[in-house]
């Protein structure tokens, strides 16, 4: 492996995350030069200057190998999300070391959960940058690279195959250029319409970009401490389940849907699944809300019972409820939910509603055979026929995914926290969905949980962000020789 070449892209992805601290402090200084302004500044001129000597040092190379694009596309997450510390670290206040890794790690794998107990405290400066590591994130850092970086050339299809799953990649039937351009395209519009929506339904400026840059990234970071709660606006609720469902679904039928083609959101398969699961759940949790007298009325609890859904489906992690006061009914169904998620192509982080879909068919599958030997089934999702080596992939995910929650629940355990706490808090990073019960719950965050938790929790954001597959690639350092 020629570790010059992946210094080399490594930088790139650092000068543009260095653009986006920038902006940042560009909005401190909007805001009267507020507190982060230096900081943001200096961070900015850090991380560009360290990017910068492997772009200046290291020839420019011709395609790249696939070990190489894997240590790239970890590399660049791993070093946005040390380098994102930057900006935490300089303005100090709650951010120790591990704690500015902490809401790094968060942002940057779209996580959404925090260490801070008073967010409103943080200069505008600061909060956006946080926002902006979300945004940045929803998309892959690697990703905004590859649309924004033409020196690339034909690299960008190499990059972009270890970047997104197989999953991921099957509802683009365009050529890797266009991809690009899809997601752009998508993602840009979706988090300027949302902007538009949030200030027009109440909100200032400020909120309504960062709270579109989270919602479309999936991420779940607020400006306020109460999150969503505070506005109590069914109308900005309503906005914001809009973005954050959409965020979760396939960017390439979400284009298709667009421009009027086939393969949309009205027929896919997926989406469908996704859509009447998020609803019946909804249905089930609001009924047991009523009856159960949490709620005085039917309307409340499923406002409330439809928003929480959405937002653990996503992956966003928003809160307008304390989850913790809910029937172990509804927490075992918001619990599913943050394991299943949205679906691949997305934002979304978690299991995937299209791995759930494939796995179920897989199972019924070998079920008729055992009926019939002799029989050929043939496992389709959206028409498409999913290959062997697809469907060992999507088992081989699951199983490795139950065994990293276990081996997660077991460490939170070791170190004091109860089940509850420590199996959703596996969850609720393992998946990227930022909250999850006890004490971590929707209402809380992980400020009190020990430094090796906090550490075990960032291990956890980084495997799931990375589809698993691509995090632990990095284990076998043989494989790259």
């Amino acid at each position: 492996m020629r570790v010059p070449v992946v210094l080399r892209y490594i930088g790139m992805v650092m000068q543009f995350v260095a653009t986006f601290m920038l902006a940042s402090a560009g909005v401190s200084m909007l805001n009267g030069y507020d507190s982060a302004y230096y900081p943001l500044l200096l961070s900015s001129f850090i991380t560009a200057l360290l990017g910068a000597f492997p772009l200046f040092f290291v020839e420019r190379e011709g395609e790249i190998k696939t070990k190489e694009g894997y240590a790239i596309v970890v590399g660049s997450w791993l070093v946005a999300c040390i380098v994102g510390m930057f900006p935490y670290l300089i303005w100090g206040g709650e951010f120790t070391l591990i704690n500015a890794w902490f809401e790094s790690v968060s942002g940057f794998t779209t996580t959404g959960a925090s260490i801070l107990n008073d967010i409103e405290f943080l200069p505008r400066g600061l909060l956006f940058w946080r926002s902006s590591s979300a945004w940045i994130g929803g998309i892959g850092v690697v990703m905004f690279a590859l649309v924004i970086l033409p020196s690339m050339g034909k690299s960008r299809h190499m990059l972009s195959n270890v970047e997104m799953s197989t999953i991921a990649k099957d509802n683009f039937h365009y050529r890797s250029k266009v991809i690009f351009r899809i997601l752009i395209t998508i993602y840009l519009g979706l988090t300027i319409t949302t902007t538009l929506a949030l200030k027009y339904s109440g909100m200032t400026w400020f909120d309504a970009i960062n709270h579109a840059m989270s919602s479309c990234g999936t991420c779940g970071f607020s400006t306020k401490n109460s999150s969503v709660a505070f506005w109590d606006s069914p109308l900005i609720e309503g906005v914001m389940m809009a973005a954050m469902a959409l965020s979760a679904i396939h960017f390439g039928v979400l284009y298709a849907t667009f421009t009027g083609k086939h393969n949309n959101i009205f027929r896919s398969e997926v989406v469908r699944t996704f859509i009447i699961m998020m609803v019946v759940i909804s249905l089930v949790i609001a009924v047991n809300l009523f009856t159960s007298g949490l709620y005085s009325t039917f309307g409340e609890a499923m406002r409330h019972a439809s928003f929480q859904v959405v937002s653990l489906s996503t992956t966003t992690g928003f809160a307008t409820a304390d989850t913790n006061t809910w029937t172990p009914l509804a927490i075992v169904l918001l619990i599913f939910c943050s394991v299943i998620c949205g679906c691949a192509g997305s934002t979304s982080g978690g299991m995937k509603v299209d791995r759930l879909l494939i796995a179920s068919k897989v199972i019924r599958n070998r079920m008729k055979i055992q009926l019939h030997p002799y029989a050929i089934i043939r496992t389709k999702v959206d028409g498409m026929v999913q290959e062997e080596n697809t469907q060992n992939l999507v088992m081989t995910f699951i199983v490795s995914y139950i065994m990293l929650t276990i081996i997660g629940t077991v460490i939170y355990a070791m170190f004091g926290c109860d089940l509850i706490t420590s199996f959703t808090a596996s969850v609720a990073c393992l998946s990227n969905v930022g909250p999850g019960f006890g004490e971590v719950g929707s209402m809380s965050n992980f400020a009190d949980l020990p430094a090796v938790l906090k550490l075990n929790s960032t291990l956890l954001m980084l495997i799931g962000r990375l589809e698993i597959f691509g995090f632990i690639q990095l284990l076998f350092i043989r494989s790259w020789k």
